[in-house]
């Protein structure tokens, strides 16, 4: 397989990349899906591994430089469906992943995560994931698809490794930046173009849940079947404006 390791198109190796696409070591990295050959929301996700750089005290490479590589290996691996992981190492490495992605639509169920999980500020995404990927696999183990995180001020944050969307009272929101939430670009993009409120989310509002999707890059809108066993309604019309403004904002 083919990635990108310092500007270079070589073969990969275990020692350089993990399986899941991020560069051996810690850094910051961007997930971006890929569709016959197309980045979406490249911009966007170069915008935040900026103000990633910016905060960690990392240097990047020449944007151009980056865009020419994302090119170069969508040509080699045009995939109908692809996960691109750009991942910027602590010790000035950077790399490109891309492989083919099995898209994640059908709904899921979903449960409070019962340790709370204390956020300072606003989280950026960094590697190794692990401390993510270890609440995913436990909710995993228990027969849930997804958790949602409860932060250290008893509010709800996101999930293991989503963005939320609740509707509670006929009213569409997702956390705030503040409750310790990653400023998702799909997230984004819904908040920007569609009518949905920012605002914190109590514990004690999670029985009033109405019908929610799991956001990110790469599931863009997955419905939400259930909560802890109590099933939601599927708001089919809400997950096709989504897709729709994903599809329109996206490409480019």
């Amino acid at each position: 397989m083919k990635v990108i390791f310092n500007g270079s198109l070589i073969e990969n190796t275990d020692e350089m990349f993990s399986q899941e696409g991020w560069l051996k070591g810690s850094g910051f990295f961007e997930t971006i899906k890929t569709v016959d050959g197309h980045p979406w929301a490249l911009s966007r996700h170069m915008r935040r591994a900026v103000n990633s750089a910016r905060t960690l005290g990392f240097r990047l490479p020449n944007e151009e430089v980056v865009r020419g590589c994302v090119s170069q290996i969508l040509q080699l691996n045009n995939f109908e469906q692809g996960m691109m992981r750009i991942s910027f190492s602590s010790n000035g490495d950077w790399g490109i992943f891309h492989t083919p992605y099995q898209g994640k639509n059908n709904p899921a169920s979903v449960t409070v995560f019962s340790h709370e999980i204390v956020e300072e500020g606003v989280p950026l995404k960094t590697y190794p994931y692990s401390h993510r990927l270890e609440i995913l696999r436990e909710v995993n183990s228990k027969g849930f698809d997804e958790a949602i995180v409860i932060n250290q001020m008893n509010k709800v944050c996101e999930g293991s490794v989503t963005n939320l969307l609740f509707k509670i009272d006929g009213t569409w929101i997702t956390p705030p930046l503040s409750d310790g939430v990653l400023p998702g670009v799909m997230r984004a993009l819904v908040i920007e173009n569609l009518e949905v409120q920012v605002r914190s989310i109590t514990v004690q509002e999670i029985p009033r849940v109405e019908s929610g999707f799991l956001l990110s890059s790469l599931r863009i809108a997955q419905p939400i079947s259930a909560i802890e066993g109590r099933e939601l309604i599927h708001s089919h019309e809400f997950e096709a404006e989504i897709r729709a403004m994903a599809l329109r904002t996206s490409v480019g």
